[in-house]
């Protein structure tokens, strides 16, 4: 009798995650204002430009991760991680707020600002992955991107403190998404889990949409620096 080859062991969320954030990690040296910004060679006036912008894509991404919450309704592990998702948002909007008043900025500044193009990519191209993307796969390339903007968060926090003397209230911003989380991660592998159970996880099409994530996301950075 000829031997049947055994099943193929099926891949876990945690290593599809770890896959992914190794696989999609932006090259060291490919944002190139942290690094000035660590250095201490940035000019001060990149932190109002970033506080302003951050303004615009807070409020967008929140409204990506309820419609995607909404979207992945019947899958509630999957609805879980954006709905925590969208609740940090809305924390870190408030964590923004020492920010802005570090850089003197006024209400009618922030609301008058017009955005820069490249900042917003990312957001609007988040909005597109909201709209059509399967929510799994958008919690694999989020997770991917998440990785990056925490290490960026982490540099500049620092950076604030040792070179441009900005107070506490003002980098607590950078400090939030610098901190590990470990609820959003646990979350994110109950949903990437469910999407491979389900079959509704697709990890290249995930890296798809998360190299063009990390792609905006250095496109913001470098907007942010013109």
């Amino acid at each position: 009798m000829a031997r049947t080859a055994p099943d193929a062991p099926r891949p876990t969320a945690s290593a599809v995650l770890d896959d992914a954030v190794r696989a999609l990690a932006p090259d060291s040296a490919a944002n190139q204002l942290v690094a000035q910004i660590e250095a201490g060679a940035a000019p001060r006036s990149v932190f109002a430009t970033f506080a302003l912008e951050q303004h615009q894509v807070i409020a967008a991404d929140r409204l990506s991760f309820q419609h995607l919450a909404r979207r992945a309704d019947g899958d509630p592990p999957v609805a879980d991680f954006f709905d925590l998702l969208a609740q940090g948002e809305t924390l870190a909007l408030k964590q923004l707020a020492g920010l802005a008043d570090a850089c003197e900025l006024t209400g009618r500044e922030i609301a008058e600002y017009q955005p820069r193009p490249g900042c917003q990519a990312y957001p609007s191209y988040a909005a597109r992955l909201a709209l059509g993307g399967e929510p799994a796969d958008v919690a694999i390339a989020l997770t991917a991107n998440f990785a990056a903007w925490g290490g960026y968060c982490a540099i500049v926090a620092a950076a604030m403190r040792d070179h441009y003397g900005f107070p506490e209230a003002a980098r607590d911003f950078f400090g939030f998404f610098a901190e590990p989380a470990p609820a959003v991660d646990e979350k994110a592998r109950k949903a990437v889990q469910h999407g491979l159970d389900t079959g509704q996880a697709q990890p290249a099409t995930a890296h798809r949409y998360g190299r063009l994530l990390q792609a905006y996301e250095l496109m913001f950075w470098n907007s942010v620096a013109e």
